[in-house]
């Protein structure tokens, strides 16, 4: 979000978020028996595939406290994962280095979230943000 809209690509949040979700779907759930199917993996899949989409959605609302309220539903989205995660491991699907890795990914992703909510809240506070959307500008997806 800025003078030009570079597309939600540009953002380094929304790629990291979408990159731990592959992960996440390809390298973890499968280590998950198969009874866990319609029950923790389906759930860790939504929490986890939610927090791109919710950053996704927040961007695409281009407006700035819409944002701002779909990067908290991410956040909340991320809580939700950890959960799932530390379920998985206590359970004894997952191991102590999977379990670490992937809160330590998590924890930069909030970090990430926290930082970008902030330059939101800057961007908005000089006025830099625009609330609408031109219609003169390109706008993509």
């Amino acid at each position: 979000m800025g003078e030009k809209n570079q597309g939600l690509e540009s953002l380094e949040i929304w790629r990291k978020a979408v990159d731990f979700a592959v992960e996440i779907c390809q390298d973890v759930i499968p280590l998950f028996p198969q009874e866990e199917k319609w029950a923790l993996s389906s759930q860790l899949r939504r929490a986890v595939q939610s927090i791109s989409a919710n950053i996704a959605e927040g961007y695409g609302r281009y407006n700035f406290q819409e944002t701002i309220h779909f990067c908290y539903i991410a956040r909340g989205s991320m809580a939700e994962t950890k959960t799932h995660l530390v379920l998985a491991f206590r359970m004894g699907y997952i191991n102590e280095d999977i379990l670490k890795k992937s809160l330590d990914q998590l924890n930069d992703l909030g970090r990430m979230t926290n930082g970008y909510i902030a330059h939101l809240r800057k961007q908005k506070a000089i006025n830099v943000l625009k609330e609408t959307l031109d219609p003169d500008e390109t706008y993509e997806i």
